[in-house]
């Protein structure tokens, strides 16, 4: 098995770092201790902390792809298959101890007053999962599970904005309550 470059250490350090401490909460140096290599290594393969941070989400909505991939079994019916993502991402967030919450969701809120590159980045992810929310709820109206009555587009846009407040009241709290009040009432009555 070959061993990760240094550059795969800095993204992989990078995104664990970012994570926990957010993009203010840490430093080029904190992230490369992480990884086990010299700082000055860091500026070999990016430009700037920012351009690590883009490569960052990047990489967090890859691997959230994979995560988001119930959206796409088509053996599940569509409504289902929304309960179980964003059930699964509950569990996550239990599972972490309410310590790590949606990296596009930090990123968001910490900066998109201060990188124009961060924010487009996060933008792009986020009408990315927009889209594949409005599918699968576009296929549940189509088979009588969601009401025709809302736009499919401004559901998908609401959950994910109501998701991410909940998670973030989740975080504060250290609490699943805000969490499954997202779940009862998205799917309970927004979605009924």
């Amino acid at each position: 098995m070959a061993r990760p470059s240094v550059r795969e250490k800095i993204v992989v350090a990078g995104m664990k770092t970012l994570l926990q401490r957010g993009f203010n909460g840490c430093g080029v140096q904190d992230i490369t201790s992480a990884a086990g290599v010299p700082k000055g290594s860091f500026y070999n393969h990016f430009e700037s902390k920012e351009a690590l941070g883009a490569e960052v989400i990047e990489r967090y909505w890859q691997s959230s792809s994979s995560r988001l991939a119930i959206l796409r079994d088509a053996s599940v019916s569509p409504l289902e298959r929304l309960r179980r993502c964003f059930t699964s991402q509950v569990e996550a967030l239990v599972e972490w101890n309410y310590e790590r919450g949606c990296l596009l969701g930090n990123f968001a809120a910490e900066m998109s007053d201060h990188s124009t590159v961060l924010r487009a980045r996060v933008a792009a992810a986020f009408a990315e999962w927009t889209r594949e929310l409005e599918q699968v709820i576009q296929q549940a109206q189509a088979a009588g599970e969601i009401p025709q009555g809302s736009p499919p587009a401004a559901l998908a846009t609401f959950l994910i904005n109501a998701w991410e407040g909940a998670v973030l009241r989740a975080r504060v709290d250290k609490s699943r309550v805000a969490l499954d009040a997202y779940l009862s009432l998205a799917f309970d009555k927004v979605l009924a």
